[in-house]
Formats: structure tokens, C-alpha cells, sequence
């Protein structure tokens, strides 16, 4: 495996799965199981409210081929292909959702020892390009991320970041919305055995001249217990414990109190997941 900066999307990564990763509001259920050929079948709902949303999607491996097709409540088929690999450090991932004819999409990946590109281009006559790329090694990256229309010749995405990393800090800096929101994180791992980190995100948007800071921990209270926390500078602070309790099932239950309004109850979400 190439060690490298990575892909622009791993810029600020462990801060954002610190702070927001697995915290739910709703209730998810998802089960997968294998068949005899390999095939893993996964069977989801989500409860929103008094709106339930279900899919089945199926994925099958081959050599280093890789199809996934999901098929949602509303009919919608969604088909992705991956080919890993065919020359090193090269992925090459193909997508569509049917009945969108719009839909259609090629992106290719590639991860190098010192940079990371990603770009991607709509199937269309008049298709949206993306692009982005990292350059630097496993401890200072800087990247761009940008996205061009070509049917109205604007951009509608044109983002920077940079990150820094040593062996147990990680801070980042990301320009974002064409310039108008920046943001900076930081993660710190505590301590590596039980896996106690530390992070934080403040986020400043210039045209509303608002701030908005997240802080967060986690913690192993076992090797298959997790629990994180987290608060931001609106008063909403989160919780959640997650146990494993078999190899790969896992079972969440978060909550969310506005200190602001403590007379509000608070929102409780709960995630199953099952494997097998």
C-alpha cells in the first residue's frame, strides 16, 4: 500500500469521524449476509420521523472487480463498478442510477508516494468535471479541490486544503464555498491503548461573519466499547455508546440535548448493525 498524502478527502478525516461519525438521531437497522457464491446481500431501514426508508443493495467481488447495486424505496437503482488497480496505484470506479440518464459517471484515483488525485467527469453532453489533488508525503499535504460546469462555463466548487500530521496530532486547514468559509481542525490521540483522542473544528463564514465551534472526545471502555462525546458553541451537546458485541455487529445509541433549551426533550437515535 502507498504510503502518501492521500486523497483530498483524508484532509481533516479523523477530526470529522471524531466529531460526527456515528452519532444518529433516527433509528437504522442494517443486516448482510453472504451467499454461497460470495454475494453479500445488505437489507437496511431507516425510521425519520414517521418516514421509513428502506434499500437492498448486493455486492460481489471478482479478482479485483468490485459491483455494487443498491435498489431504494423509491425504485431507484444505483450501480457502482471498481476496478482496483489495473496499474499500480490506479483505481478506476464507474457509477449510474437508473432511471437518471444523467446520472452516469467515471472517476479515476491515483495514489502516489508523493501526491493523491482524484477526478471524476459526468457522462453528459455537457458533463461536470472534478477535480482534485494532494501533493506533499504522510506529514505536511496541500491540495485543491474544484469542480468545473462545463454547460454554463462556471465553477461550482473550488476548494483548498492543508494538513499536518506527526504520530499522534493531526491539524488541518481547509478553505472552503469558493472562499468564504474556513475551516480548522485538530485531532489528538491521548492515549493510543484505549484509544482516547481529542478534536476540534471552528468553522468561521465570512459573508454571515458567524463562528461555529465543535469539540469532541472518544474512548475505549473495553476492546468493544466505545463512547464519544461532543458539543458546539450553540449549546447541543451529543453523546454515544457503541458495542461490538460480535465481530463486525455493532449496536449504537446517542443522544442530543440543546443545553439552551433544556426544557426541549432530547433527541435519542439508535443504529443496528448486523454481520455475520
Amino acid at each position: 500500500m502507498v504510503k502518501g498524502p492521500g486523497l483530498y478527502s483524508d484532509i481533516g478525516k479523523k477530526a470529522r469521524d471524531l466529531l460526527y461519525r456515528d452519532y444518529v438521531s433516527d433509528h437504522k437497522f442494517t443486516i448482510t449476509t453472504f451467499s454461497t457464491t460470495g454475494v453479500a446481500i445488505t437489507s437496511s431501514g431507516l425510521k425519520k420521523g414517521e418516514l421509513f426508508l428502506a434499500d437492498v443493495s448486493t455486492q460481489l467481488k471478482n479478482k479485483n472487480i468490485t459491483t455494487d447495486v443498491k435498489v431504494d424505496t423509491n425504485s431507484n437503482l444505483y450501480t457502482t463498478i471498481t476496478v482496483d488497480e489495473p496499474a499500480p496505484g490506479l483505481k478506476t470506479i464507474f457509477s449510474f442510477v437508473v432511471p437518471d440518464q444523467k446520472s452516469g459517471k467515471v472517476e479515476l484515483q491515483y495514489l502516489h508516494e508523493y501526491a493523491g488525485i482524484n477526478t471524476s467527469i459526468g457522462l453528459t453532453a455537457s458533463p461536470l468535471v472534478n477535480f482534485s489533488g494532494v501533493a506533499g508525503n504522510n506529514i505536511v499535504a496541500l491540495g485543491t479541490d474544484v469542480s468545473f460546469d462545463t454547460a454554463t462555463g462556471n465553477f461550482t466548487k473550488c476548494n483548498a486544503g492543508l494538513s499536518f500530521s506527526s504520530s499522534d496530532l493531526i491539524a488541518s486547514l481547509a478553505l472552503n464555498d469558493k472562499g468564504d468559509t474556513v475551516s480548522a481542525s485538530y485531532y489528538h490521540t491521548v492515549k493510543p491503548v484505549t484509544n482516547t483522542a481529542v478534536g476540534a473544528e471552528l468553522t468561521h463564514s465570512f459573508s454571515s461573519n458567524e463562528n461555529t465551534l465543535t469539540i469532541g472526545t472518544q474512548h475505549l471502555l473495553d476492546p468493544l466499547t466505545t463512547v464519544k462525546a461532543r458539543v458546539n458553541s450553540y449549546g447541543k451537546a451529543s453523546a454515544l455508546i457503541q458495542h461490538e458485541w460480535r465481530p463486525k455487529s455493532l449496536f449504537t445509541i446517542s443522544g442530543e440535548v440543546d443545553t439552551r433549551a433544556i426544557e426541549k426533550s432530547a433527541k435519542i437515535g439508535l443504529a443496528v448493525a448486523l454481520k455475520p
